[in-house]
């Protein structure tokens, strides 16, 4: 049966063996198999729009009967219809399958006590003195020429100020994330796990600079022409990026050895160990801090800053990458019970606000896992 499945979903399949896949699909058991495999295959425009699995399923069931062929997701319809997908999960080889046996005893997942919860608004403002104040999406907080709305940190441009000697941080923690707009009207963006250090007002006509400290950050730089041609430069890991004003960003993990800077719109200028490249507009230069090497590669923008809003998408990664990324969003540890696991690949999408629950659960009935335990915040992958 694995094999008629395969050849139904690669459009492939016979009348005689979609006869036997009828009848066997006929038993209980094996329509929720197939029906699992049907609903993260299948041409999700129907299915997510619609809100209707059984709908789409039933549309299924009937082509099975025909000899109209099914519609399957690609790559590019994934971005169409973001907006509507809690979890999907697309298999990065159409002929690989990992079916449960339905003879054998489903092992069933142990949750005790699941403190992980989904990302949600949340930072720390460090001021220059050392005061440390908590900023979350409940409460607002104002000073001087700063304001938070409870997602983003805003600070308005200070004309008494004749230098910029006084530098904030702000430290988004693991299970977080927030935005700073800059006194000059920059905006950044930062992902869970990063800090940004930063003038609270800038000098007019010198180089605006603010630092990466480490972490991801998406910036939207206020052009030069605004500021009497001042450029702005990122002092990140390893490397500073210098622009006039564009869109790009940068992932610079201290737990990671590459650094990866991506161009959205504009010009960029890198330089890293006394070397300069120019990126253009989709563009990702990969720093290893290890070896010192820069590659820079044409990319798809979107999979790199598809977090921003509150999206992961990703391409032939393999579980322990996504599971990095996942670990850094809900502040949790994630254990494998063998490297097979590890290393299987995906494609898809998450929304960061899914419950991990639901994620793993996923996962679990594309047959990839066999169960899994979360114990407080750690999850077993097993």
């Amino acid at each position: 049966m694995k094999k008629l499945i395969h050849k139904f979903l690669s459009h492939s399949i016979s009348d005689s063996e979609k006869e036997e896949l009828r009848i066997w699909l006929k038993d209980q058991r094996n329509y929720n198999i197939f029906k699992q495999y049907v609903r993260d295959d299948y041409d999700l425009t129907t299915l997510l729009e619609t809100l209707d699995e059984q709908s789409a399923y039933d549309e299924v069931w009937n082509k099975i009967n025909k000899t109209d062929k099914v519609r399957f997701l690609n790559s590019a319809r994934v971005q169409n219809i973001v907006k509507y997908a809690a979890v999907v999960l697309v298999f990065l080889s159409i002929g690989y399958f990992a079916f449960v046996n339905t003879e054998d005893q489903i092992p069933q997942p142990v949750i005790v006590n699941n403190n992980i919860k989904p990302i949600s608004n949340k930072a720390i403002l460090t001021l220059q003195d050392g005061t440390s104040i908590s900023l979350d999406e409940v409460e607002n907080y104002e000073s001087l020429n700063l304001t938070s709305n409870g997602e983003a940190l805003i600070y308005k441009e200070d004309a008494s100020a004749e230098a910029a000697t006084t530098y904030n941080y702000l430290t988004i923690p693991r299970g977080g994330e927030f935005q700073v707009a800059l006194s000059d009207g920059t905006r950044v963006w930062l992902n869970s796990d990063s800090q940004l250090k930063y003038p609270t007002s800038f000098v007019k006509g010198q180089t605006r600079e603010v630092q990466l400290v480490y972490g991801e950050a998406y910036f939207d730089v206020s052009s030069s022409s605004n500021h009497d041609g001042a450029a702005f430069k990122v002092i990140a890991p390893q490397q500073e990026v210098k622009v006039l004003g564009t869109e790009f960003n940068i992932k610079a993990y201290y737990d990671e050895d590459k650094v990866f800077t991506t161009l959205v719109e504009g010009s960029i200028a890198l330089l890293s160990q006394d070397r300069e490249e120019i990126l253009e507009p989709n563009q990702m230069a990969t720093f290893n801090k290890i070896n010192q090497d820069l590659v820079v590669n044409s990319v798809d923008v979107y999979n790199e800053i598809s977090w921003r809003d509150n999206i992961y998408s990703f391409e032939h990664k393999p579980l322990k990458e996504i599971m990095k990324v996942l670990a850094r969003w809900y502040d949790m540890e994630v254990e494998f019970e063998n490297d097979d696991i590890e290393n299987t690949r995906f494609n898809g999408v998450l929304d960061k606000k899914q419950n991990i629950e639901e994620i793993v659960e996923n996962i679990k009935d594309l047959g990839f896992i066999n169960t899994y335990e979360i114990y407080d915040k750690t999850l077993i992958l097993k």
